[in-house]
């Protein structure tokens, strides 16, 4: 958990975008999934979540609005 911190803070301002465009895509996906009863994994919505919320964080950190 601690090497994808650190690779999170190793982004610049566009490639941090496009993780969270593609973070927001899965989460997105794994919503369909959970209406059908198809979630392997219910743990994967918060991770993505937080995952989201750090890299945006780290935007915000840097000076980029």
């Amino acid at each position: 958990m601690k090497n994808k911190k650190k690779e999170d803070k190793k982004l610049t301002k566009d490639q941090a975008e496009k993780k969270i465009q593609t973070l927001k895509k899965d989460l997105f996906n794994l919503r369909f999934k959970k209406i059908n009863g198809q979630v392997e994994n219910p743990a994967q919505y918060s991770l993505i979540k937080r995952n989201i919320a750090r890299l945006f964080s780290n935007l915000k950190s840097k000076g980029v609005k």
